[in-house]
């Protein structure tokens, strides 16, 4: 069975094979998308009663208790800061607010923002930060909710499938998927890169984004600089919440064999114009 949601700002496509009927199917399909529209509601930026909207509203006045699963993407994205010398930064919302690529839930005049690596624990799922936060994690959360859609399939039973969020996806069980992403001098254009199996694949580029004036998504934390760029990278890692967030490190240095990558045992592709 395959089905489709517009959820996370695209359409996510799952796949399980080996359920014994439809009904089956339907169900634990519906717990992988539940699993989605959970981390989508935790950690949607659009969204100002989500709870990044709470941490970056409320954590430097007072300690904010999260989400288990927010505190793990908040975890792993100060660990990947730390094994990219700081190019992986999900503290540039305020960049991308003045650009006018994300709502205005932040009074930009009245503050200086921290990073990633402001974030304090206080315990486990208690957060507090010295200064403003206006902390965006578009670059990391949308593979970890594939990572949490795949577990809710895995939970269920189902031994081989997949979760594809608009090209951030993973696969599980026996089944090798053959793998394709777009050319990047013409997006209608599909290449096949060759077969996965058991791992997650991500790719960042900039082919649908047809500005005159309009910024790029991409902000390099280091200066913050709005970067673009003609290519593709795609980074292929054991879980998609890495191969997510590790495109953003590839795609802002333009290495596809840096250092971070082999931290996480991944793998990066860079398709040309």
């Amino acid at each position: 069975m395959i089905r489709c949601k517009p959820l996370l700002g695209t359409y996510v496509e799952i796949s399980v094979i080996d359920t014994p009927s439809a009904d089956q199917s339907t169900e634990v399909t519906n717990a992988a998308f539940s699993a989605i529209e959970q981390v989508q509601g935790l950690m949607s930026f659009h969204d100002p009663k989500s709870e990044l909207s709470k941490i970056n509203a409320r954590a430097h006045l007072a300690p904010v208790d999260i989400h288990p699963w927010i505190a793990q993407v908040l975890r792993i994205a100060q660990e990947l800061h730390e094994q990219s010398a700081g190019l992986f930064n999900c503290g540039i919302g305020h960049r991308l607010m003045e650009a006018g690529l994300l709502p205005r839930h932040v009074a930009l005049s009245s503050h200086h923002f921290g990073g990633i690596e402001d974030i304090q624990w206080i315990e486990s799922h208690v957060v507090h930060s010295k200064i403003p936060l206006c902390l965006d994690l578009g670059g990391i959360a949308k593979g970890f909710a594939v990572d949490k859609a795949v577990e809710a399939l895995l939970v269920s039973g189902t031994s081989s499938g997949s979760v594809n969020a608009g090209g951030d996806m993973r696969v599980f069980g026996g089944m090798g998927y053959s793998i394709q992403v777009r050319n990047p001098a013409s997006p209608a254009e599909l290449i096949n890169i060759g077969i996965l199996q058991n791992g997650a694949i991500a790719t960042s580029s900039l082919y649908f984004s047809q500005r005159e004036h309009e910024k790029s998504y991409l902000v390099n934390p280091l200066n913050l600089a709005h970067i673009d760029f003609p290519e593709s990278y795609s980074v292929l890692a054991k879980e998609c919440v890495y191969a997510d967030a590790l495109t953003k490190v590839v795609a802002l240095s333009g290495n596809t064999h840096h250092p971070c990558l082999s931290q996480y045992g991944a793998q990066a592709i860079r398709i040309a114009t």
